[in-house]
């Protein structure tokens, strides 16, 4: 009935997994607005099903698909989805951690309140002694990240700075 293969089935199962996790750092992110749920639901035309995402906005009470999110909402949704799949990994590794994730840019695309509730969650993550790294060109990100490299372009190459929130050299 949905043409699905054992392959879409087993990676369905973890789907709904790494769903289940990113909705709990989803929630925070967004302030209680959206969840993550798997769907099986047939795909359109000949495609095949089992590997959809939904999106359930808790404002509207629908559930419909991860791409009618704005861009900043869909950063939130990439990030909790990149570390729910973390926590998924680091529970079939028998509690090995991954101790260390770069998220490169998405930042540019988030409002000052969105900024906060992300950097909130990444900070959480360095509490439990994991290094967070951040891959911005936006100025606001000087601010509020503490120790930063600064790659600054010069003519005979480039030169890595590090800066503290004193930003001294």
């Amino acid at each position: 009935e949905r043409k699905m293969r054992l392959e879409a089935y087993v990676l369905a199962a973890r789907l709904e997994q790494v769903a289940a996790a990113a909705t709990v750092r989803l929630l925070r992110m967004s302030g209680g607005r959206y969840t993550l749920v798997h769907s099986d639901a047939r795909a359109s035309g000949r495609g095949r099903s089992g590997l959809g995402l939904h999106v359930v906005d808790a404002w509207t009470g629908s559930e419909r698909d991860t791409a009618t999110l704005s861009g900043g909402e869909t950063f939130f949704a990439s990030l909790a989805l990149a570390l729910g799949l973390a926590d998924v990994v680091t529970d079939e590794a028998g509690g090995m951690r991954l101790d260390t994730l770069f998220i490169d840019e998405g930042f540019g695309s988030l409002d000052d309140q969105a900024l906060d509730e992300v950097l909130d969650v990444l900070d959480s993550l360095r509490e439990r002694d994991r290094s967070v790294g951040i891959v911005s060109h936006v100025a606001d990100l000087r601010t509020r990240v503490q120790a930063q490299l600064e790659i600054v372009k010069q003519r005979g190459g480039s030169v890595v700075r590090h800066r503290t929130a004193a930003f001294t050299d």
